[in-house]
């Protein structure tokens, strides 16, 4: 997902400045892809090492937890050093961090500990949430301040291809096709056991050590490059305590509605592969295929069709009849059979795929001096896509079924459309 630009009153960038930005806006437009990419590993690795650890749904689960709890635990931080080193520096950061936790994925396969891939998943999205903070507001400023939206727009379009391609590509090299019941794997001799997990364990190495690689490459090639930068400083509103933003209603709206929208995202997206062999019977490699032509490209495809129709709808009435169809979209995938569960999800997928932006510029609107803390306290409700996986993988594994896991997406939707239909409005407490 990208991070919405905080929207500022004055563009800090010279009209000299201006004239030679194509340059770094081509770099900075490579991040959208490159977390886009990572984000959407994380469904191919779920059932991954769901076999080569022999994980439960909860168990699982916590691929996600791992990740977005460093948005909630490093937003913060991503700011102050953006206030107070400048966005270049942030980027540079960011990318070592992403490069670090791509590269820590080979000592985690070689040693088999589950916990070392949490670890190193923890450690890319740190640099992840570096990377979301800054690129988002430096895309809109270096450059005209006239085009800045469309410059966003053009950028965001990139995380989205980029949610159609990681998938085909992970499913292609990651995961191996081999599937084993409970039963099979009770006729393998403790040799044979080990060495077939091992090995489903080692699939993962090459490609993040070739990620590893681009995105250090990428690195450097900010930090030889010259490029404009800035560096806001801090503000009066720093030592502010945070929830005096609260007093405005529809902010507290924004970050609750935030909070079940990306838990949604994630629930729906990480166990759409388990949900594509329950409800269809596919196997793993084509389900790879239909989270990546199917559900990435529907959500590619959203963004573009929901900016065009947010030029003739109120963004809050498009949102709630998202919101509302994807409820009963969500009901369709718990209660269906075959094909028309995985065709569920590919079409939430697509109604999905504004309600990030949505949520996040109803939910700043006319707050005034509060915006900044606003903006970061909507970017901490993230940690919903850690909070809420394991309740779905508790409900799974407690029921049997990983359709009936999916009531926890369903009744996030749910508070999407309240905060649609009622709760976007401007009121201040």
């Amino acid at each position: 997902m990208a991070l919405p630009a905080t929207p500022s009153n004055n563009n800090p960038i010279s009209s000299n400045q201006t004239n030679n930005w194509l340059y770094p806006f081509i770099l900075v437009t490579s991040l959208f892809f490159f977390w886009g990419f990572v984000h959407n590993l994380d469904p191919i690795l779920i059932p991954h090492l769901r076999k080569s650890f022999r994980l439960n749904d909860l168990q699982s689960s916590l691929i996600d937890s791992s990740v977005f709890i460093a948005y909630f635990a490093m937003a913060l931080p991503a700011g102050y050093v953006m206030r107070k080193y400048g966005y270049k520096s942030g980027i540079v950061g960011g990318l070592l961090l992403f490069a670090l936790g791509c590269f820590l994925f080979l000592p985690a396969a070689d040693t088999h500990q589950y916990i070392y891939f949490l670890g190193a998943l923890f450690i890319i999205a740190s640099g992840l949430t570096f990377l979301e903070t800054a690129a988002n507001p430096y895309a809109t400023i270096i450059g005209p301040p006239e085009t800045a939206t469309r410059r966003l727009n053009f950028a965001q379009s990139f995380n989205g291809l980029a949610a159609m391609v990681a998938p085909i590509i992970g499913g292609q090299f990651i995961l191996s096709g081999t599937e084993m019941s409970d039963e099979a794997y009770a006729q393998l001799s403790p040799e044979a056991l080990n060495n077939y997990l091992t090995t489903e364990a080692q699939s993962v190495k090459m490609p993040y050590l070739i990620l590893g690689i681009l995105v250090l490459l990428v690195a450097i090639l900010f930090m030889v490059s010259k490029l404009p930068d800035v560096k806001e400083g801090d503000d009066n509103t720093a030592g502010n305590n945070p929830l005096k933003a609260f007093r405005h209603r529809h902010l507290t709206w924004a970050v609750v509605a935030q909070f079940f929208y990306v838990g949604a995202q994630v629930c729906v997206g990480s166990f759409f592969i388990k949900m594509a062999r329950t409800g269809a019977g596919m196997d793993e490699k084509t389900a790879a295929q239909y989270l990546g032509w199917g559900y990435g490209a529907a959500f590619m495809l959203g963004r573009f069709v929901g900016t065009f129709l947010m030029g003739k709808f109120a963004s809050e009435k498009l949102l709630s009849t998202y919101a509302l169809i994807n409820i009963v979209l969500s009901a369709v995938a718990i209660f269906g059979s075959g094909i028309v569960v995985v065709y569920a999800l590919i079409a939430i997928a697509f109604f999905m795929s504004i309600m990030f932006p949505t949520i996040f510029s109803l939910g700043i609107k006319e707050v005034g001096a509060d915006t900044k803390m606003a903006s970061s306290l909507i970017v901490m409700s993230i940690v919903g896509g850690a909070l809420l996986p394991p309740v779905l993988g508790v409900i799974s594994d407690a029921t049997g079924s990983i359709q009936n896991g999916y009531i926890v997406p369903l009744l996030c939707f749910v508070v999407v459309f309240l905060f649609a239909t009622k709760g976007h409005k401007v009121k201040s407490v």
